[in-house]
């Protein structure tokens, strides 16, 4: 049989996403895990003596121009190299730029499709059936248009594997990257199509499989579960046989507390503290990075708003005993209880319904909202401005749940301020 692992989105040395990473060790665990991920991957490779690893698009991130990248990426290839482990690879719409894509000198074993479809004969022994790989690299950074009437056609008497860089139909949180749909994949006849850009895996077994891998390592919030890359054999009799082999160094997670009728600190620490050991037991990557998710009705509310800062060095603290795991932020959303029931009489209780029901959904109010935020948006490094959102739905969501949030920072804090009085 043919065997190869497949992989897709890989992100090599992807820049810091998220601005909530502020802890240093964490940073740096972050930072370093999509190599360490490819690690798994080339390691996958020699320990299930594959005949190739197949990067449907995306190795890096972006116009990458360090040489320890370089540096990086050759080795490992020189690894599966010397275990005369085939490698190919197709550009996507991030490695499209690249320098190191057209600079980097690639071992032998190692095919780079270039912008015009290629169809490849694997060298097989004698007797074995023929493998034929069929591969189109992105030639800039936007495909708007489907890229499949370029491929070459099905090869007769051969088993045909395609790699293919796609948006499919389209999904959440991707741009619209060389479209085509899955009965047009399903009707080139390919015994196997070996797709990326989609950072969720999927896979279809009919008419020939298409797969999704997903991506190796998640690098946020917005990429959390574990990751990982499909091991493919390919029998003689043209069937195939598809595992899914987990790879994420770090595995993010949003972890629910609920703190409903929580009176006492301590139980509210205690509450914090089963929730992360029950998600570190859960997860399958060595490092858990969870979001904190604080909601119910308890009389803690405002406190919980006022001392966010107090209950994350708590949250730090037990994961640091539980080990492997991280606090990434909290997210606070409980309620007094009761609290809808709004007394005119009380003029805290009436400022927080003119805030919640007459400023913050207001036109004048949104406006100069979205005018502020796109100003700092503006301000920020390219790789940090997905922290508002990575489209415009996303954009007003963000700056919804910021305004909301920070409204009920300020009646905490207010609040706070009256029961001291």
């Amino acid at each position: 049989m043919y065997r190869f692992v497949h992989t897709a989105d890989i992100h090599l040395d992807s820049p810091l996403r998220s601005l909530a990473l502020r802890d240093v060790e964490l940073a740096e665990l972050i930072g370093n895990a999509t190599r360490r991920a490819f690690v798994r991957i080339v390691d996958l490779c020699l320990d299930e003596q594959v005949d190739a690893l197949m990067i449907a698009g995306d190795l890096y991130d972006g116009d990458q121009t360090s040489m320890k990248t370089a540096r990086f990426l050759a080795e490992q290839l020189r690894r599966l190299h010397e275990a005369g482990i085939r490698v190919f690879i197709i550009r996507g719409n991030h490695d499209a730029i690249a320098r190191i894509t057209k600079e980097l000198v690639l071992p032998e074993s190692v095919k780079l499709f270039s912008g015009r479809a290629e169809a490849v004969e694997v060298d097989r022994a004698p007797g074995g059936l023929p493998i034929v790989i069929h591969g189109l690299s992105f030639a800039q950074p936007h495909a708007p248009e489907s890229l499949l009437g370029k491929y070459r056609p099905v090869v007769d008497g051969a088993v045909n594997i395609g790699m293919l860089h796609t948006s499919l139909g389209g999904a959440p949180g991707h741009d619209l990257y060389a479209p085509c749909s899955l009965a047009e994949l399903q009707a080139t006849g390919f015994d196997y199509w070996a797709l990326g850009h989609v950072h969720r895996r999927s896979v279809v077994e009919e008419r020939g499989a298409v797969v999704m891998p997903g991506m190796p390592q998640g690098r946020d919030i917005n990429e959390a579960g574990a990751k990982s890359v499909t091991l493919v054999a390919i029998d003689d009799d043209r069937s195939v046989h598809i595992e899914q082999r987990n790879t994420s160094i770090a595995q993010f997670e949003r972890v629910a507390v609920d703190a409903t009728g929580l009176e006492d600190w301590r139980d509210l620490v205690a509450a914090v503290t089963r929730a992360l050991e029950k998600e570190r037991d859960a997860v399958r990557s060595e490092h858990l990075v969870a979001r904190l998710q604080v909601t119910g009705a308890t009389p803690l509310a405002w406190r919980l708003r006022r001392d966010v800062d107090l209950l994350k060095t708590e949250a730090d603290q037990r994961a640091s005993v539980i080990g492997a795991s991280w606090v990434e932020k909290l997210e606070i959303a409980c309620h007094l209880p009761g609290q809808r029931v709004e007394s005119s009489g009380d003029p805290l209780s009436e400022l927080h319904r003119l805030i919640a029901d007459d400023i913050l959904g207001s036109d004048a109010f949104q406006a100069e909202l979205v005018g502020m935020a796109e100003e700092l948006r503006a301000q920020l490094p390219q790789e940090c401005r997905d922290a508002f959102g990575t489209d415009e739905a996303s954009f007003r969501d963000a700056l919804t749940r910021l305004a909301r949030d920070g409204a009920e920072g300020v009646m905490a804090r207010l609040e706070a301020a009256g029961e001291g009085a």
